[in-house]
């Protein structure tokens, strides 16, 4: 398809040829481009399609990247990849060896931070500006803009990040992109403190309108604008009886709020603001999904819709459905639930993704959702422990990294009984490195009074979950993104806590897995015996990685000489690590091969991609174990 202005816009020296009226058309070509984009190639679309007019608007009138911008959270920037000579490669966002997800300084130099996390912008950002000005060269050093939206300002890093800036002496601009959503819509005393400010607009349009009117006046120049700014307050305090709102009260200049769909209006306000001295926060206004009927109607759906048609919004089916790991969490919590009435669940801004949304529903009294605060829902849920209840807390792996922390201090050290739930484990694909979920075992295992666990089917998870629930102190269950395997219809026994499932016997090579990569490793070890033709593999499940069975490892040290461990994690401190020490401990003579992912980030792909490059599906894992048995 071929567009008027954007195909002629490879950088935002292009962008700035054209007059301010053509912006409103360039922004409708962004929008229609990133649309059938992702229709076929699915990605982050609803909260960068509520992003388009800022961003055409900063890059028309900052000298980007002299000017740095920060984006938070980092699904808000496809428009800025595109205008950024990056349009040609963006039908390869999210894929293997295309464009990140996110932005990355090491894609383009118009992207100042890496920004797969939220939260982060503000405190990045001052940095960056704070490093500025004490090294600057010229007189006036370049700007630096910290954007930040679709929930972020929930984050405690981002309170921490404004609370500074309100402290050193800084030329840092903030803009809030307000629309009200992380992926499902915001809750909480803030979310509805800024819809308490985008009602005052009036004082916020008059007090804008006194200011522009007395700099042409020649009555406001920046060394009056402090007291300028006191005497707008002292009158709005006044007119209002209201007190003065955050951003004022940390002595943050405050613009807004403002249509953050308006791009000749943002282009007038953020050139007038441009060159103001000091910190200041510019508050916009905008819609997710904006432009794309479909994504504004159901902004969680189209946050992240997959394949669709672009014309009738129909989503793609995909054929036979087996459920996800996070259904099967969420229907097994509700039982759980309703059996307990002390069971209670925390999500951070995750409700759908995690599928705590299914006990939402029927038990909205006893389900939180925090916002994005990783931290503090740990702790949250360590207070409510210690309270009676059992809380059952759910957060991403790599999201739970921002936890740790809490986990050590506020949960294990006085052994509270915390049920963390760890969704997205091991590769989870497109989103790439800020969201594989590889750490967790190590940094899990490291706890002292932690007990950790990973199924290998659904089953599993669900006689996990309710052991947890009976156990004491803490516990974390941590699994996949994705479909679960198909599941064996025998029932059995549960295994008790800590203790291994026998899944093959072989004579020569011990295999011990943990998680859902057992399946995988079991149909490699089945490959393997297929080319040497002898039943010579053995393999364990071991389930838990603490307490671990040493039981089977006494077993495995007795037995065999080589043994092949094989985890979606970190081989430095998960199972290879643990199974390495039991050996050598107890002095057993035995060779340990681990395989995992060994000291890397790994890049974005399909999961399927990404374990054929680590050598973690069928085909390396088979070969893997037949240089263990040759050697």
């Amino acid at each position: 398809m071929e567009y008027r202005y954007l195909d002629k816009i490879n950088s935002p020296h292009d962008l700035k040829q054209l007059a301010r009226e053509e912006l409103p058309l360039v922004c409708d070509e962004l929008r229609d481009f990133i649309i059938q984009c992702l229709s076929h190639n699915p990605g982050h679309l609803a909260s960068s399609l509520g992003a388009v007019e800022l961003t055409v608007a900063l890059h028309y009138v900052f000298d980007t990247p002299t000017d740095q911008l920060v984006w938070d959270v980092g699904h808000q920037a496809y428009a800025h990849k595109i205008l950024t000579g990056r349009r040609d490669r963006f039908a390869s966002i999210r894929r293997m060896n295309g464009l990140a997800p996110f932005p990355t300084p090491e894609e383009s130099e118009y992207d100042a931070f890496v920004s797969g996390h939220a939260s982060n912008s503000i405190s990045a950002a001052l940095g960056i500006e704070v490093a500025g000005e004490l090294q600057r060269a010229q007189k006036t050093p370049p700007n630096v803009v910290a954007v930040i939206g679709d929930g972020a300002m929930t984050g405690g890093l981002a309170f921490e990040g404004l609370n500074n800036t309100s402290m050193d002496k800084n030329n840092l601009l903030i803009i809030l992109n307000d629309n009200q959503m992380a992926i499902d819509p915001i809750r909480g005393g803030f979310t509805q403190y800024l819809v308490d400010l985008t009602t005052s607009s009036r004082y916020n349009r008059w007090r804008w309108w006194l200011y522009r009117l007395g700099v042409r006046l020649h009555l406001v120049n920046e060394k009056k604008k402090d007291r300028v700014q006191s005497f707008a307050n002292a009158f709005k305090t006044w007119l209002t009886h209201q007190p003065n709102n955050i951003f004022q009260g940390l002595k943050l200049r405050y613009f807004g709020p403002t249509d953050g769909h308006d791009v000749v209006g943002l282009v007038r306000i953020l050139t007038e603001i441009k060159h103001h001295r000091g910190p200041r926060v510019l508050h916009i206004i905008t819609t997710k999904g904006k432009g794309y009927q479909p994504a504004e109607q159901d902004q969680t759906t189209w946050h992240a819709p997959g394949e669709f048609d672009p014309l009738s919004g129909e989503r793609k089916a995909s054929g036979i459905r087996q459920p996800l790991w996070q259904e099967v969490f969420g229907n097994e919590l509700l039982r759980l639930a309703k059996e307990n009435p002390k069971i209670v669940g925390i999500t951070p801004a995750m409700l759908s993704g995690c599928s705590m949304s299914i006990m939402k529903a029927e038990l909205p009294e006893r389900v939180f959702d925090v916002g994005i605060a990783e931290g503090h829902a740990v702790t949250f849920a360590a207070g409510m422990a210690k309270g009676g209840l059992i809380p059952v807390v759910n957060e991403y792996s790599s999201f739970l990294q921002r936890a740790y922390d809490q986990l050590v201090h506020d949960v294990a050290l006085t052994r509270q009984h915390v049920i963390v739930c760890v969704d997205r484990a091991g590769i989870v694909g497109h989103d790439g490195a800020t969201h594989h979920g590889l750490l967790d075992l190590a940094f899990l295992r490291s706890i002292p009074n932690m007990q950790v666990a990973s199924p290998r089917t659904a089953e599993d998870l669900r006689t996990m979950m309710r052991q947890a629930v009976e156990m004491g102190g803490p516990v974390a269950i941590r699994y996949p993104r994705g479909k679960v395997p198909k599941e064996n219809t025998t029932t059995e026994i549960p295994l008790p806590i800590g203790k291994a499932q026998e899944l093959k016997q072989g004579n020569r090579l011990a295999v011990l897995t943990i998680g859902a990569i057992g399946n995988t490793a079991l149909e490699a070890v089945l490959k393997a015996e297929e080319k040497t033709g002898a039943d010579t593999i053995a393999q364990w499940d071991m389930r838990w990685l603490k307490p671990i069975d040493t039981d089977v490892l006494d077993y495995v040290g007795r037995h065999y000489t080589t043994v092949v461990t094989v985890e979606d994690g970190m081989t430095e401190g998960g199972l290879g690590s643990a199974v390495s020490e039991y050996m050598s401990e107890h002095g057993y003579a035995v060779r340990v091969v681990r395989l995992g992912v060994h000291d890397r980030f790994v890049q974005h792909g399909s999961p399927d991609e990404l374990y054929h490059l680590l050598h973690l599906d069928a085909e390396g894992l088979c070969e893997s174990l037949l240089q263990a048995l040759e050697k």
